[in-house]
Formats: C-alpha cells, sequence, structure tokens
C-alpha cells in the first residue's frame, strides 16, 4: 500500500510539474497575445494558447502578479448576453515602461513606453542635433531620466530609432547623411553606455526609425493582421521602407534590407546621396514637395512642418495640386515596383506619405494599380500609419522583446 501511494504521489507531482512548464512556456505567447490586443479575454486567451482552462488562468494569474497585465474577474456582460462573460485582460497601465529615444534631422524626443504600445509619457523634444552623437544620445538619456523619476516606474531596458540603416548585431548608424553624423558610428554602443551610466539595466538597441515604426505599426496600428507588411515613410528628410514577415521584422542578413529610398522612379531627376539620379530618397521626401510646388524652404521650422502646411493650402493653388500629383505618381511607381518583388497583402505609409495618401488616395492607388503585376489582380490595400510617435513605439518594441520572449526571467 504504501508503495503504491508512494508511486502515485510520484506521478501526481510529476503532472503537476509538467503542468507548471506547460503555463510556464506559455507566459511569453499569452504576453504577446495581450500586449498585442489579440486576446482580450480569458477565453480568447485559452482559445489562441490551445491549452486547458486552468493554464489559462494560471498563465494569466502569473502575468498579473509579475505586474504585468489586469485580470478582471468580475467584467460586465453585454446587454442580452447568455451566460457568465469571460475575464477581460489588459495590460496593466501602472505596470513597468522601456525608455524610448528617437533621433530626426529636426532634433530628438524621449519617451516611456509601456505594453500595449501605450506612450506613458514624452519629452517635449529638442529641435537641434549636434554632429556628435554622443552629446545628442546623452541629451536624450538625460530628457528620458527626468521622465523615468517622474513617473516612479521600473524601466527593463531602452530602444533607439535613428534615421539610418543600422548594421546588426553591433547597432552601426552606416549612413546618417541628414544628421551630419559620421558614417558608421556606433550609435548603439554609445546609446547603451549612457544609458548604463543613469544606472538603467536590461537590453539596450537601436534600429532603422521606420523599421521600428512598421513593427509598431504591426502590432498595434494600421498593419495589425497583416501577413506581409511593407511601410514606406518620410519623415524629415529622405525616403525609408520596412517589411514585416509573419510578424517578424525583415531587415536581411547584417539589418540593412529594404533601402527602400534608393529605387529611382526619374532617371533624369536630381541627384542623390548614393550617387545615383531621381532616386525616391529626393523625389518624394517633404523637401521634393517644397520644389515641386515653387516654394524655397525657410529655416523657422522643420521641412516637414513646412510641407504639411503647404499641403493644406493645394485646395486654393494650382502649383500645390501639381506638386500634390507629382509626389503621388512619382510614390506610386515606387510602390508599384516595390509590389511587384515583395507581394505584400497591405501597405501602410507614414509621415508625408500618408498625408499625400489622403489628399488623393484614388490617385495613388490607380497609379499602383496600373504600375504593378499584382495590383491588376485586385489590388493592394493602402492605408495610413495610424500611430502618433510610431517610431518612438517601436523602439519601446525593441527594447520590450525579451520581456515578451521571458517574462519570468526577464523580471525575476
Amino acid at each position: 500500500m504504501n508503495g503504491k501511494a508512494t508511486t502515485g504521489q510520484q506521478v501526481g507531482d510529476a503532472s503537476t510539474r509538467s503542468r507548471l512548464e506547460r503555463g510556464r512556456s506559455a507566459l511569453g505567447p499569452a504576453l504577446e497575445l495581450v500586449h498585442t490586443g489579440r486576446a482580450p479575454t480569458r477565453a480568447v486567451l485559452t482559445a489562441e494558447l490551445g491549452v486547458t482552462r486552468a493554464t489559462a488562468g494560471a498563465v494569466a494569474a502569473e502575468l498579473e502578479a509579475l505586474g504585468l497585465i489586469r485580470v478582471d474577474s468580475s467584467p460586465r456582460g453585454a446587454g442580452g448576453a447568455q451566460g457568465r462573460p469571460s475575464h477581460r485582460l489588459s495590460v496593466d497601465a501602472t505596470g513597468p515602461v522601456a525608455l524610448a529615444a528617437q533621433v530626426h534631422p529636426d532634433g530628438f524626443r524621449a519617451a516611456l513606453v509601456g505594453l500595449g504600445g501605450q506612450i506613458v509619457a514624452t519629452s517635449p523634444g529638442c529641435v537641434t542635433v549636434s554632429a556628435d552623437p554622443a552629446q545628442v544620445l546623452g541629451e536624450v538619456v538625460a530628457a528620458g531620466m527626468e521622465l523615468l523619476a517622474g513617473s516612479g516606474r521600473r524601466c527593463i531596458g531602452a530602444g533607439l530609432a535613428v534615421p539610418s540603416a543600422v548594421a546588426e548585431p553591433e547597432g552601426t548608424a552606416l549612413n546618417p547623411l541628414h544628421l551630419a553624423w559620421p558614417a558608421g558610428a556606433r550609435v548603439q554602443g554609445i546609446f547603451a553606455q549612457r544609458v548604463r551610466e543613469a544606472g538603467i539595466e536590461g537590453p539596450v538597441l537601436a534600429g532603422n526609425d521606420v523599421n521600428l515604426a512598421a513593427l509598431a505599426e504591426h502590432r498595434h496600428g494600421a498593419g495589425r493582421s497583416a501577413q506581409h507588411l511593407l511601410c514606406v515613410a518620410t519623415g524629415h528628410r529622405g525616403v525609408g521602407g520596412a517589411l514585416v514577415l509573419d510578424g517578424r521584422l525583415h531587415t536581411g542578413s547584417a539589418g540593412l534590407a529594404l533601402e527602400v529610398g534608393h529605387l529611382t522612379v526619374n532617371p533624369e531627376g536630381r541627384a542623390c546621396h548614393c550617387g545615383s539620379r531621381g532616386c525616391l530618397d529626393v523625389e518624394a521626401d517633404p523637401l521634393a514637395f517644397l520644389t515641386a510646388a515653387g516654394r524655397d524652404p525657410g529655416p523657422e521650422v522643420s521641412l516637414l512642418q513646412q510641407a504639411r502646411e503647404l499641403l493644406r493650402a493645394q485646395a486654393a493653388d494650382p502649383g500645390v495640386r501639381r506638386a500634390v500629383a507629382e509626389l503621388i505618381d512619382r510614390l506610386g511607381l515606387g510602390l508599384a515596383g516595390l509590389v511587384n518583388i515583395l507581394n505584400p497583402d497591405r501597405i501602410i505609409l507614414g509621415g508625408l506619405h500618408g498625408e499625400l495618401l489622403q489628399a488623393d488616395p484614388e490617385r495613388l492607388r490607380a497609379v499602383v494599380a496600373d504600375r504593378s503585376l499584382w495590383g491588376r489582380s485586385g489590388g493592394v490595400p493602402i492605408l495610413p500609419c495610424s500611430l502618433a510617435h510610431n517610431s518612438l513605439v517601436g523602439a519601446g518594441e525593441l527594447a520590450w522583446q525579451h520581456v515578451l520572449d521571458d517574462p519570468l526571467g526577464a523580471l525575476s
């Protein structure tokens, strides 16, 4: 009898350990489902994970104990609904944050980004950028530390978005053309040093600003549910692109994929920094729009702001309307080429490109459909990006990734 009892206890203990191991291995996938809004209830979480209701409940309770999510065990059911409504799941609005930073030609900004892609706080932003990356990154970390001190939150790491191809894994900015930074600046290492000096632990990573915008939009914005998402954007200068495949950024063998700004869209056009002519980078950015409209850019405000203000005046100005059409045609030609090569199931446009789309959506979609093989077979949805500060949110995603991969290991 004692032997049988001991054997039964051993089997029960093994079964319990097995359930615990399954639950712990599900913590990361469960957190990502709540983080991206794909599991708003415990019932959905159970179905998405393919586990028992008890295991899903244990996983949710563990994530709540870690201060990452909230479980509402008594939600109100919809009017007339039958049965007890499932527990509602949401990210903990008072939980940890990531320090996110973005540098662009017209300034820099720091932010605190929580789970769910929520920007908890942002610095006012600076409008000048030194030619010394160490100085700029020191200033942006100092701005982030002020935010962190005021929040009282735990910081789990830091991410940086820069307007340059960023080589992996060393994190060097290979072509920060519009920042006057030296080519090959080791921005990730410099940023990490400043972050460590400030007392922040956790991963410190850097990435291209459009790549990070695409990642944020795929998880929280206009790119949700897309399998093969193409993002093209122009911010303050130049044009960038990014591709998300099955939920993962496609950065190529060394982090340098999707330099779409150097697609030729006007062979007789302006000289480009890369040595070619008529690249999208110099034919479809804010400076190109101002030039096409016959405007001389002023020094008072950023080129992007000047272009946006001019775009609002298009209805009353034939010259601006012609410039809008010209930029849309150039952008559409570039997008058509990318559709032929990549066959995305959705395209999202950021910065001035998103506003050009909204100014004349039918023209842009017609150009893409007319010039692309796959566009003619039904069209690719083209949408504007929907998140404010999406590159900052994406920088936060970089820092959060180790927690999404292993919540217990990252926070223990």
